[in-house]
């Protein structure tokens, strides 16, 4: 099964332009992405509704941060998206006749309902902050610069 990589991709585009002194274009983050600028345009458009990032038009125009990176979590992030699915699991038939599928039903939603909370309790935990200052030690340990890092510009 398919994993759901959409809030990995657009904390990993948010952390490029955290880095970016100018505005980026939905084609050079599409780049960033491996997808289609209109498919970075939507995704973006939460982010937007959001506060947390805004565009201009026109020549020299493009996506901007704007907000500041210690004030947003991943949950904060992961609502922006359309908070998708954190469990890939779920029940074979959601109103089962069978009392045994019921009881297994009532097992299983209980153990997805406490993990999604947990997972939710520490995404509102983490900043982006936090995840630029994992960057910021993995490059510098690394021998990189920014420049290296680059493929979104």
């Amino acid at each position: 099964m398919k994993r759901d990589s959409k809030l990995s991709a657009v904390l990993h585009v948010l952390l490029h332009m955290a880095e970016m002194k100018t505005p980026v274009t939905s084609e050079s983050l599409a780049i960033a992405m491996q997808t289609n600028p209109v498919v970075v345009r939507r995704l973006m458009a939460g982010l937007r509704q959001s506060g947390f990032v805004s565009s201009a038009k026109g020549h020299g125009g493009g996506w901007v941060l704007s907000c500041t990176l210690t004030a947003v979590t991943l949950g904060d992030i992961h609502n922006a998206v359309g908070a998708p699915a954190l469990l890939a699991m779920g029940n074979r038939t959601e109103s089962p006749g069978c009392i045994v599928e019921q009881a297994v039903n009532a097992a299983l939603d209980g153990v997805c309902d406490e993990a999604e909370a947990l997972l939710l309790r520490r995404f509102n935990s983490i900043t982006l902050a936090d995840l630029s200052r994992d960057f910021h030690r993995r490059m510098t340990g690394g021998g990189f610069t920014l420049k290296d890092i680059e493929h979104a510009s």
